[in-house]
Order: structure tokens, then sequence, then C-alpha cells
């Protein structure tokens, strides 16, 4: 039987958080807080089936879904969020909580752990990008902005299926590749016409505010808590999944692998699955460590 959700906000410097809990707060099971960046706490619907015996928070990111900001500002830092994660671990009151954390979410993870460590237990850090760290860096962080500009001249049918292209590509990118013929939205289901809109938490931001985030490795090399870095056995090769071997190297571990790829925890959220019924029993013997 799955534990009743109960949706609350949390008044933060900038923004209106939304966050989510299933289970009691107050049982004898540690929190497990999931989290991803720019995706929401939608995203983890159907992974978070697979701890109804623990009680587990979601929340929306600043400027994602229903976490409305109340500043002007249009970008958010790796460290603007983990005050964000600082914050919500105290009001949640059951800290220290163990931490699944995905894609920009695991840079906040990393973000927050530099600078709260006593407030995680177990971090699982599942593919940041943290593409600057890769040697291909400089071809990475050209590609980011020109996804970024496309989205902002042409909109987001273009700059998605730039965006789908580049997570996809397998192995250092070429330093020619942004002399390659450019993808047909069509081809990954994108509007070809442009809406207007630039609401996409995603596109809208320039990457470089998450992707070229430099850890402090010492500080958390140092920090009690228990670091697992991740990679989908699918992904391992593309620029997420090879950044995870840098981290993992930088804080002298190795790397875990996990089922699917860079969304295998997906469950057709977003029109989009991974391999869920792998995914869940694989995070859930990590964790239980």
């Amino acid at each position: 039987m799955n534990p009743t959700i109960e949706s609350h906000t949390l008044e933060v410097p900038g923004v209106r958080l939304a966050y989510d809990v299933r289970g009691d707060l107050h049982s004898a099971e540690t929190v497990l807080l999931m989290i991803g960046s720019p995706m929401g706490a939608h995203g983890f619907t159907t992974l978070a089936t697979y701890f109804t015996d623990r009680p587990v928070v979601t929340y929306d990111p600043r400027g994602v879904e229903r976490s409305v900001r109340t500043d002007d500002a249009t970008e958010s830092t790796p460290a603007d969020h983990a005050d964000d994660l600082h914050r919500l671990i105290e009001v949640l009151g059951a800290g220290p909580v163990d931490v699944f954390a995905s894609s920009g979410g695991a840079v906040n993870a990393l973000a927050l752990l530099e600078r709260h460590p006593e407030q995680v237990g177990t971090l699982v850090a599942h593919e940041p990008p943290l593409s600057d760290l890769l040697p291909d860096r400089e071809v990475l962080a050209a590609v980011a902005q020109d996804i970024h500009e496309t989205y902002l001249s042409r909109g987001t049918g273009p700059a998605m299926a730039k965006f789908i292209q580049l997570v996809m590509f397998e192995g250092r990118l070429p330093v020619d590749y942004l002399d390659r013929p450019e993808p047909d939205p069509a081809m990954f289901g994108l509007p070809t016409e442009d809406d207007g809109d630039r609401n996409d938490p995603l596109l809208g931001q320039n990457m470089g505010t998450s992707t070229t985030y430099q850890p402090d490795f010492d500080a958390i090399i140092a920090a009690s808590t228990r670091v697992v870095v991740a990679a989908g056995v699918e992904s391992a090769n593309q620029m997420t999944g090879r950044a995870a071997a840098v981290v993992a190297d930088r804080l002298g571990e190795e790397l875990t692998v996990f089922p699917s790829n860079h969304g295998g925890f997906l469950g057709g959220e977003y029109g989009q699955r991974g391999d869920p019924e792998a995914f869940g029993p694989k995070l859930r013997e990590v964790l239980r460590y």
C-alpha cells in the first residue's frame, strides 16, 4: 500500500519551495530525500513506490514547476540549490537524511555536502553532469552555449533536439562537433515551430552554472557522509556517465553501476521510461549498506 502524499511549501529567500512527504517523518526509518535538477518531484513518482517502508521526500527546485520564484533572478547556482536543500532538511526535522540525487540534483547535493555534511548520512550521486571535469570540456562548454543561444533565438524544439543529441553522444566530443548538421526536432517528436515560450527551466538557464561547478573534493572526502557515485550501464560512456566516473575517481571511490541510463528510474514521467523495476531494487541494495 502506497503512503499518503502530503504537499507543503517552504518560504526561503527568493522562492517558495514546494515539497512532498510520503510516510511518517517521525518514523524510526531514515528519511530518503530524492532530488533532481531541473527535474521536479514528479520525476520520482515511480521510484518512490520502491521505498514505501520509509519516509520519502521530493521537491521542486527553485524556478521549477510549483516552486515559484519570488525574486527577479533568472538563473540559480548549485550553491543556491544547496542552501534551499539545507533549509528543507532543517524544516523536516529528521536529519541526517539519505539522499538519492540525479543529474543536476547530484551536483546540488555535492554542494550541500561541502557546506552541511552533518545533514546527510548517505548520498547516492547519480550521473552529475560536471562536464568541466572532462578532457573535452572546452567543446562541451561551446555546445552548451550553442544550445542556450538556440533556445533564446529559435525556441524549444531546435534547442531540445540539440540537447538530446548531446546527452546521447558516446565518448569524447570531437573538436568539429558544432560543424556537424543540426538534428531535426521532428526526429525526437519535438515541435519545429517556435511558440514564443521561454520558460523552460533546463534550456532557459545557462547550463554552465551546473556543468562548470567545481566541487570541493577535499571537503567531501573529509565529511563523515558515505558517498556513492553512480552511472547507468547504458550511459557510462555518455557525458554524464563519464563525468560520474571522474567524480568517483577524485573521491577515491569505485563507480557504482546502475541499471539502464541517465533516466533509468523513470517510469513514464515526462514521457520517458528507463528500467525502474531494476533501478529501484538496486538503489535499495546500495542504501542498505
